[in-house]
């Protein structure tokens, strides 16, 4: 367990950084900005992936010591490194199309440049939450049902059968299901109340467009995270390696975002 929160610590001080360092009053953020903190999170994967060599060779704290159900074996050092960095590369690249998606949900609402960063940050932290819920329960499933493994690939192929034959959207956002659900159920202001997410006004509590987007950004990687999820368990079964690489990937959407946004 300490293993776990030694490495959910990591995670936290990444955040601090980004949020209360380098993000702490809004601006836009710049493509330099964007590109340095991309290859920095990248230099620190591939510096965790060393660590994770080391781990599973040594096995410490008990890595390395049960058979992975995807090759029948037990991982190695050099195993270990190979499926984590398969795994985060798998999942970098399945979220290239969250970050269209992200981009569309912000011009679509009209969300101003300097305010999309607080909308990432906290998207992405409900991401890393819901993820390793779903990552959780995806390993006790199948250690325990081997079978579904074959069903999360017929699912893969499905989704991809859907990607191929459907057809244009017109991406007006505003009018989609969740948008339409969450303006019935709470009250949302008119017009952004500078990077709040909620508002008193009149004595109601009501929501702001930029909370409407992190909604929107949420349901956006809820969905993703249903394909993504099964891919890296085709890769490994291991909970700590699809946990560390997972949290990885998703660090860097945020600045990838806003690499090809700008």
């Amino acid at each position: 367990m300490w293993l776990w929160a030694g490495f959910i610590v990591l995670v936290l001080v990444v955040l601090a950084i980004d949020l209360g360092v380098l993000n702490r009053k809004a601006h836009v953020v710049s493509i330099r900005e964007a590109l340095i903190f991309t290859v920095g999170l990248f230099v620190l994967a591939m510096g965790f992936n060393v660590l994770v060599y080391f781990l599973y060779a040594n096995q410490w704290v008990g890595l390395g010591t049960q058979v992975d159900k995807i090759d029948g074996v037990a991982n190695t050092g050099v195993l270990a490194a190979v499926k984590f960095f398969t795994g985060y590369m798998v999942e970098i690249w399945l979220s290239a199309d969250s970050v269209v998606v992200m981009a569309m949900i912000f011009h679509s609402l009209r969300v101003p440049p300097k305010y999309q960063h607080r909308v990432l940050f906290w998207g992405i932290l409900g991401a890393l939450v819901m993820r390793g819920a779903m990552i959780l329960v995806g390993a006790r499933l199948i250690a325990r049902y081997h079978w579904l493994l074959y069903l999360f690939g017929a699912f893969l192929v499905f989704t991809a059968y859907r990607m191929l034959v459907a057809k244009e959207d017109d991406g007006n956002i505003e009018d989609g299901l969740v948008v339409r659900w969450v303006r019935k159920v709470f009250p949302v202001t008119p017009a952004y109340h500078e990077q709040r997410f909620s508002i008193l006004q009149d004595g109601r509590r009501m929501l702001t467009p930029l909370a409407v987007a992190l909604i929107l950004v949420e349901t956006t990687d809820l969905i993703f995270a249903v394909d993504s999820i099964p891919a890296i368990f085709a890769i490994t079964t291991d909970p700590f390696i699809v946990f560390t690489s997972n949290v990885f990937a998703i660090l860097g959407l945020r600045s990838l975002y806003f690499a090809l946004a700008g």
